[in-house]
This record gives structure tokens, C-alpha cells and sequence, in this order.
């Protein structure tokens, strides 16, 4: 919901930026769709999506890839992480990986 709600949810992504490490995947699945729909404004918090690199959920790694690649320059600090993922296990994570580092 917060991710259809433009600037009005900004002054929240802090809040949805803490459920990233939530114990249920699907919180932390939400708040990676949230956060990959506000653009700029998820910048300071690119450190926890890249933190979910590391799950143990396939398609939170790929959505972790995902809106990293989107975020150019802001996102460089991570690019070595995301690399990391080339040698995944899951055919879908290393494909996320691929698309990512080709977007830089």
C-alpha cells in the first residue's frame, strides 16, 4: 500500500526500511516492493535491500537485485555483493545478479 502513496509515504520508509529483517518473508518481500517503488527516497536505505542479498529466500535475493540495479551510482557500494550472487545457487538469483550489474 505504501508503495502506491508517492510522497505521502516517504516519511515512512524508515519504519518499512525495519521490516527488511522481519522473520517472515513475506514482510520482508512487502517491504522490498515498497521500498523499490520510491525511487531516490530509498537511497539511505540501500544498505538493509542489500542485506537481503543474503536471505535465504530466492525471490528476496532476486527483488534485493532487482532494486539495486535501478539506483546507479547509489548503488555502487553494493555492486560487490551483488556480484557475489553470479555463483548462486538458484538459476533466478544469478539471473538478477546479470541483469543488475548490467544496468551499471
Amino acid at each position: 500500500i505504501l508503495g502506491k502513496h508517492g510522497e505521502a509515504a516517504v516519511p515512512h520508509l524508515e519504519a518499512v526500511a525495519g521490516l527488511l529483517s522481519d522473520g517472515v518473508f513475506i514482510v520482508r518481500a512487502a517491504a522490498c516492493e515498497a521500498l523499490g517503488k520510491h525511487g531516490e527516497a530509498a537511497e539511505p536505505h540501500l544498505g538493509a535491500i542489500a542485506e537481503r542479498l543474503a536471505d535465504e529466500r530466492w525471490d528476496i535475493r532476486v527483488m534485493a537485485c532487482g532494486i539495486l540495479g535501478k539506483h546507479g551510482e547509489a548503488a555502487v557500494p553494493h555492486l560487490e555483493a551483488v556480484a557475489g550472487l553470479l555463483s548462486d545457487s538458484d538459476y533466478r538469483v544469478r539471473a538478477a545478479a546479470c541483469e543488475a550489474l548490467g544496468k551499471h
